[in-house]
C-alpha cells in the first residue's frame, strides 16, 4: 500500500509540473479571498482618480486562475467598458518570447551562446566602437572593438548596440540617420527586418561588447537569427513553434482585421487629463501600429496579446519547458535561461531573457529568489516566482502617465493575499 501511495504521489508531482491554467478559488490555493478583496480596492480608486483608464489583472497560483478582472474602460470617452479579453500592446514583453524562440533553436545544435554573431549575420564581423560625433552633420569617428558581440551578449544587452528612437542622444540620431526603427508605432509596411538588422551591422557599437549593459536592439537582432536559422519569417516561426502549440491564440505581430476591435486605445497625459494619443496624418508614432498591414517583425517590441495567453507563455517555464501537451524546451535550458548570465559590476540580474530576482537584488522587492520579470513601454507588467507557484499580470496600455506605480502595487497586493 504504502509503495502505491508513494508512486500516487510521484505521478502527480510530474502531472503538477505540465499544470495546464485552469479556474479555482483562492482558498484551495493559500490565498485570503478578503485579502485579494484589497485589489479591487485599489484599482477602482486609480480609476476612479483619473490616473489611468483602465487595466485587466491576472492571477494565477499552483497552474489554477484566481483572479482574472478587468477594471474601468477601454474607451473613457465614449464609456466602453474594458473587458478581460481585450488586445493590449506588450512592446519589450516581446523580448522574452523571442528569447524562447532562440533558445529552441539553442536546443537543436542550431548555434552555441557563446559564438559570435557574425557566424550567422555577416554584418557584424569586426564591429566598431563610436569615437566622436559631429553634431553639424551627424558624421562620426570610430574605432575598431576589443571583441566580436556574441549571442549570449545579445540576450543580455551587452554587445554595446543601443535603442532607436529611446537610446542615448548619440544613437538616436545616428540610427535615425539610417532608419533604423525601434520596431513599434512607425509606418512598417515594406520594411523588412533583414535589411534592417543587416544595416544595423555596420553601425557603431555605444562601447566595447561585453563591456557595459546597454539597454538596445538586441533582441531585434535575435529575431532575425531565428529566421536565419530556421528558415521562417519570425511572425510565423512564432505561430507555428510557439503560439499554436501553447493555445495562444490573440498574441500577434500585426492583429487580422477581426481583431482590430479588440485592440485598447493607447491613453497619454495632457495637462494633467488623460487623452487617447492621436494617429497621425504623418510618419510620426502610430498608436494604432497593431493595426496596420505591418512587415517589420520586431521581436524586441512589436507584439500584442491579452494576460491569458501571456500567462500560458509563463506558465510553460513554471511547468519546466512543458504546456498544453507540448513541451517547447527542456528542464535543464529552463534552469539556463532562469541563471544570471553578466558578470559586470551592475544592478541589472539577467538570465536569457528575463530580469530575475537573485540574491544580489532580492532587497529590492517582495519577489522570492527565483522569481524572473519584465515589463513593457506602454504600463505593462508580468512576473512569476516559482517558488510560490504564482504568475501574475497586469495590462494598462498608457504612455507618459504617471501610474507605472500601479503595476509595483498591484504586485504587493498579490503577495500580501498570501495566507498558507
Amino acid at each position: 500500500m504504502q509503495k502505491i501511495i508513494t508512486i500516487a504521489l510521484l505521478l502527480a508531482a510530474s502531472f503538477s509540473f505540465a499544470q495546464n491554467l485552469i479556474p479555482s478559488n483562492s482558498k484551495e490555493n493559500g490565498l485570503s479571498s478578503e485579502r485579494l478583496a484589497r485589489i479591487d480596492q485599489f484599482m477602482n480608486e486609480q480609476v476612479a482618480n483619473n490616473l489611468l483608464p483602465g487595466a485587466v489583472v491576472f492571477l494565477a497560483r499552483n497552474g489554477k486562475i484566481i483572479l482574472h478582472k478587468a477594471y474601468g474602460y477601454s474607451d473613457v470617452e465614449a464609456k466602453t467598458l474594458l473587458k478581460k479579453e481585450d488586445i493590449f500592446r506588450i512592446a519589450s514583453q516581446s523580448k522574452a518570447i523571442t528569447s524562447l524562440a532562440a533558445m529552441m533553436l539553442f536546443e537543436e545544435g542550431k548555434f552555441s551562446l557563446d559564438d559570435p554573431i557574425h557566424y550567422y549575420i555577416p554584418e557584424f564581423k569586426n564591429p566598431k566602437v563610436l569615437g566622436s560625433i559631429n553634431w553639424a552633420d551627424t558624421t562620426y569617428t570610430t574605432i575598431p572593438a576589443k571583441s566580436e558581440i556574441t549571442i549570449r551578449q545579445l540576450f543580455t544587452h551587452t554587445s554595446g548596440i543601443d535603442y532607436a528612437e529611446i537610446g542615448s542622444q548619440d544613437f538616436k540620431a545616428i540610427y535615425a540617420k539610417s532608419k533604423i526603427p525601434s520596431g513599434i508605432g512607425m509606418p512598417m509596411e515594406n520594411l523588412k527586418l533583414a535589411d534592417k538588422i543587416k544595416l544595423l551591422g555596420s553601425l557603431p557599437l555605444k562601447h566595447h561588447p561585453g563591456e557595459a549593459y546597454t539597454y538596445g536592439l538586441n533582441i531585434d537582432v535575435l529575431g532575425y537569427l531565428v529566421e536565419v536559422l530556421s528558415g521562417q519569417p519570425l511572425d510565423q516561426f512564432f505561430k507555428t513553434r510557439i503560439f499554436q502549440p501553447l493555445g495562444m491564440n490573440d498574441t500577434y505581430f500585426f492583429l487580422p482585421k477581426e481583431k482590430h476591435a479588440r485592440l485598447v486605445p493607447l491613453y497619454t497625459a495632457v495637462k494633467g487629463k488623460l487623452s487617447k494619443v492621436p494617429v497621425p496624418s504623418g510618419k510620426s508614432f502610430n498608436p494604432q501600429y497593431p493595426a496596420t498591414n505591418g512587415t517589420f517583425f520586431s521581436g524586441g517590441a512589436g507584439l500584442s496579446s491579452t494576460v491569458e495567453d501571456y500567462a500560458k507563455f509563463l506558465q510553460l517555464f513554471l511547468n519546466k519547458g512543458e504546456y498544453n501537451g507540448a513541451r517547447l524546451l527542456s528542464r535543464k535550458t529552463i534552469e539556463l535561461i532562469l541563471t544570471n548570465q553578466t558578470q559586470l559590476p551592475i544592478t541589472e540580474q539577467l538570465g536569457l531573457g528575463f530580469g530575475l530576482e537573485t540574491i544580489a537584488n532580492d532587497y529590492k522587492s517582495i519577489y522570492s529568489i527565483g522569481s524572473f520579470s519584465w515589463g513593457g513601454a506602454f504600463n505593462t507588467h508580468y512576473w512569476a516566482d516559482p517558488k510560490e507557484k504564482l504568475v501574475g499580470l497586469i495590462y494598462m496600455n498608457t504612455y507618459g502617465v504617471p501610474a507605472w506605480h500601479v503595476g509595483d502595487r498591484y504586485k504587493t497586493l498579490v503577495y500580501q493575499a498570501i495566507v498558507d
